[in-house]
């Protein structure tokens, strides 16, 4: 877990054992923003690796005052019903960690999730 934030490291280890091999061989290419495919069967933690980098980046931009409203990271699923991925690897993990920012560190933190999918609305699309 080298290179993550203690309080992303604290919420990952509470949640999780430990990395698996895929979590574990992708991140230091991924902290790196080297391109990195993470080929494993379904089930390894293929997404989390991903979206803990992401989720670390955004918690210590929000700690230092830089996080901003923009569009900073894109997640394209090719089955809507991955959508699932992001509130189990994303929306529940910000929630999670943010509570934990706050019980550790006595500061709130503020990270939005959007998401759309082919039966979101014009207007939630456009929104987005």
């Amino acid at each position: 877990m080298n290179g993550f934030h203690p309080i992303v490291e604290e919420w990952f280890l509470s949640r999780f054992k430990k990395a698996t091999p895929p979590q574990q061989q992708g991140w230091p290419f991924l902290q790196k923003n080297q391109h990195t495919l993470i080929a494993a069967p379904t089930g390894s933690g293929k997404t989390m690796a991903a979206f803990l980098v992401a989720i670390d980046r955004l918690v210590r931009q929000a700690l230092d005052g830089t996080l901003d409203a923009s569009l900073q990271i894109v997640y394209v699923s090719p089955l809507r019903a991955l959508s699932n991925d992001v509130k189990r690897n994303l929306e529940e993990p910000l929630a999670e960690i943010s509570q934990l920012v706050e019980e550790k560190l006595n500061r709130k933190i503020s990270i939005s999730v959007g998401l759309r999918t082919g039966d979101s609305t014009a207007t939630e699309r456009s929104r987005l």
